[in-house]
């Protein structure tokens, strides 16, 4: 299966393999062409992939991932599942006293966000460990998402989200489960508390990023929250 190179990686892998080719002969390849040399769900593909992001003195996600997210995000991109160049990536692998949100636009390989986010109640307390698909469970749901559309509700302004895999998050509409802004999602929360605040089951994140992020990720674009122990035996299982 052959999967879309975005232009920053199409430059780099071009670039790499011809030290004297010129802007004019870069923009001229077709992306097909570069295609066929270069299949992104490998290993080494998605490897070019990550290689390649623009940090913007970021720190980077993990290498797997990352893998994890993009695999999934080709996948949803062909499908028509997902609209935008946009991947949300959410690591609870990770403590939530630490920065485990990325938002990346894979058209320019650019970190745009880096943020805080806060897993469900009853997901965990510093480290999450525990998920449900279930409504009234207050845990967070693993897996792909597309984004949805804004609404004003309780918190403010927040984005409604698709659970796109069967059994693991598709009752997340149903649920309740959005991205939306949270006081608690800060690190005046964390010093006090010695670990985040956590949510009802939503991806709450910091309220001073709240409107850039839920304004760029917005309206179909893939969202991947990520644990190792729960990795998903196919991805070919999201809903098609």
């Amino acid at each position: 299966m052959i999967y879309k190179i975005f232009p920053a990686v199409l430059l780099l892998f071009l670039s790499s393999h011809s030290r004297n080719t010129n802007l004019s002969v870069l923009k001229s390849t077709s992306k097909k062409e570069v295609a066929c040399a270069i299949n992104l769900n490998t290993d080494s593909g998605i490897l070019l992939v990550y290689n390649s992001l623009h940090s913007n003195q970021f720190d980077l996600p993990k290498l797997k991932s990352f893998t994890e997210a993009l695999k999934g995000f080709y996948l949803l991109k062909e499908r028509g599942l997902i609209k935008k160049d946009i991947l949300t990536l959410v690591d609870f692998s990770l403590s939530s006293n630490t920065k485990r949100l990325w938002v990346i636009d894979l058209a320019t390989n650019t970190i745009l966000y880096h943020s805080l986010v806060a897993h469900g109640r009853n997901t965990g307390e510093e480290f999450a460990n525990s998920f449900s698909n279930a409504d009234h469970s207050f845990k967070s749901s693993l897996g792909f998402y597309a984004t949805g559309e804004i609404y004003n509700g309780k918190h403010g302004m927040s984005l409604k989200l698709d659970g796109l895999e069967k059994g693991i998050n598709d009752k997340a509409r149903e649920r309740g489960v959005v991205m939306h802004p949270a006081n608690y999602v800060s690190s005046a929360f964390i010093k006090m508390n010695k670990r985040l605040g956590r949510s009802q089951g939503c991806p709450a994140i910091p309220e001073e990023l709240s409107k850039e992020i839920i304004n760029t990720i917005k309206n179909k674009s893939c969202l991947f929250i990520y644990y190792p122990s729960e990795n998903f035996k196919e991805i070919s299982n999201l809903i098609s």
